[in-house]
Order: C-alpha cells, then sequence, then structure tokens
C-alpha cells in the first residue's frame, strides 16, 4: 500500500488519486438535492483522538435510485453499519473528539475498501446480488469515486494532518457494527478488537473490555486487521505511525437507542482509561507500515 499523506506538509495527498484522476467531464452523479458525501460530528473536539466509520451512512444518490434493491435489502448489514452513527456521535460528545461518518451507502462504494479493490463497488454483498452495480463503465465508477470516496478520504486526512501539526498527535478509532449471525455462524463476540502490528492501543483496549461485566471480546474477531481487506485505518494510521484500533460492536447491541446509550457508557469508561498514556500519542512507524 503506497503512503496516504505527504507528511511535514499541510496539504494532504491521497496515493489513491493516481487510480482516480480527474477528467474534463463534469460531475453528474450528485445533485443538489443529494446529501454531502461525509459530515463530521464534533468537529472542535480538544481530544488528542480522531474517530471514523466508513459505512455510517446509508443514503444513495438519486441518480442511482436504490441500485435494483429493496427495503428489505436496505434494511440489512449490506448497506450500512447499523447503529454505528448514533453510537459515534454519542461517544464523540463525551470524549470531546471529533466524529467522521460516511454518507452513502457502502453498496455505492466502500469507503473501507482500496479502489482497486473488486470489492469496492460490490456486484454482491453476503450473496445478495447489487443489480445496480452490474455493468459499471470506467466513468461510472469514476463519478463515485470523485465524488464520493475522495472528498470522505481528503477531510479525514486533512483533519488528522491539522492536528499533528498543530502538535496534537492523535490516536485513530474505527468504528464499526458486525452482524450477529454470519453463513448460519451466531457470533459470540459483543465486541471485537481488529489490529495489526502496533499494539500500543489494542492489546490494553483488549484487556480493559474484559473487565466489564459479562462481555465476550474478539481478538481480531470477527474479522482480523492482518489479512489485508481494510483500508483506512492502515491509511489514516498505520501509515503514519499513530497509535489505532478498529472497533466492531455487533449490531443488535446498537440498534436502539437504549443500545447506543449503553455501550456509549461501556466504551467511554474503557476508552477513558485506555487513552491515559502518553505512549499512544507518539508517531511510531512500523516495518513496513508504508510500504
Amino acid at each position: 500500500m503506497r503512503i496516504f499523506y505527504a507528511c511535514r506538509r499541510r496539504s494532504v495527498n491521497l496515493a489513491v488519486m493516481q487510480d482516480a484522476q480527474p477528467t474534463s467531464a463534469p460531475s453528474t452523479l450528485l445533485g443538489p438535492d443529494d446529501p454531502p458525501p461525509f459530515s463530521v460530528f464534533h468537529r472542535e473536539g480538544r481530544a488528542e483522538l480522531v474517530m471514523f466509520c466508513d459505512h455510517a451512512g446509508r443514503a444513495f444518490p438519486r441518480a442511482l435510485g436504490t441500485l435494483g434493491l429493496g427495503q428489505r435489502e436496505l434494511d440489512q448489514h449490506i448497506a450500512w453499519d447499523i447503529g454505528i452513527a448514533g453510537l459515534g456521535r454519542r461517544l464523540a460528545h463525551s470524549l470531546d473528539a471529533p466524529f467522521f461518518m460516511t454518507g452513502y451507502s457502502r453498496l455505492v462504494i466502500d469507503c473501507n475498501r482500496h479502489l482497486d479493490d473488486p470489492t469496492s463497488i460490490a456486484q454482491e454483498s453476503d450473496r445478495v446480488p447489487v443489480p445496480g452495480n452490474r455493468g459499471l463503465s470506467a466513468a461510472d465508477r469514476h463519478r463515485r469515486q470523485e465524488e464520493i470516496f475522495l472528498p470522505y478520504h481528503r477531510g479525514l486526512a486533512e483533519e488528522i494532518q491539522g492536528r499533528i501539526a498543530s502538535g496534537r498527535t492523535p490516536v485513530i478509532i474505527s468504528l464499526h457494527s458486525f452482524t450477529p449471525v454470519m453463513n448460519g455462524f451466531q457470533r459470540p463476540w459483543h465486541v471485537g478488537v481488529l489490529w495489526n502490528n502496533d499494539a500500543r492501543m489494542p492489546v490494553p483496549l483488549m484487556r480493559r473490555l474484559a473487565e466489564e461485566p459479562d462481555l465476550v471480546v474478539g481478538d481480531n474477531e470477527p474479522y482480523s486487521g492482518r489479512d489485508g481487506h481494510g483500508y483506512s485505518i492502515k491509511a489514516h494510521a498505520e501509515a503514519l505511525g499513530l497509535a489505532h484500533a478498529l472497533l466492531e460492536i455487533r449490531q443488535d447491541l446498537i440498534a436502539d437507542d437504549s443500545g447506543q446509550e449503553k455501550w456509549a457508557g461501556i466504551l467511554h469508561r474503557v476508552l477513558k482509561d485506555v487513552l491515559d498514556n502518553p505512549a499512544l500519542h507518539e508517531m511510531r512507524l512500523q516495518s513496513g507500515a508504508a510500504s
């Protein structure tokens, strides 16, 4: 993976932009009535922490309709990370940190996949075909990249780089939620911590989560931070040597307001304890992180 940031400069260059160079064709995907590609909650947060969710949104550009899917499919986990937007907003407020949220469904374009990943614009998700993603032209893909994927990642990159430039080295936390059942398997974990080489954040985080009553904590479960599929945490944290973790919370636990409130309280307690460590606010580039 190529380096995401141009460090030591205020401007931020996405290496992935090399895969999506601008053309002379005008933008035709997002219209004036479409929502923005991303939003930021509590941007003024003063904590040395930046949080984001690549799958928070569930909007579809009007020009695309619903990609041929019905409401039943759109309400499922294939379209968005259920409950994570409400949880993230609560947590951002209590921890005094910014929370970046994508506006559009991951089915339009997955902001946690590199643009050359075949699942960047999925033709099928959890065995559900996505008719509107089949037979796309290069121009179709380009519009989604330029108008949804890149603005989100530029905004997040600029926020992180700006904090570093001001002498506030942030911890990076990516928030996700996972479906309780996948391929017939009932997942036992309440929360999972995904990580790769940098143990500064995930190891004490898992240890502290395990101290909470009755929690089953997954270490690189239900997904792994070492399988190369994720994009954002590598681009926005590993490439800069920032301490980080990706948190997965089971969706049935945060599907409503009461669950989100409960889990915001749990994660507030846990993260306040873990983040109180000066070693987390140092840039430590891991071997191979910027390759």
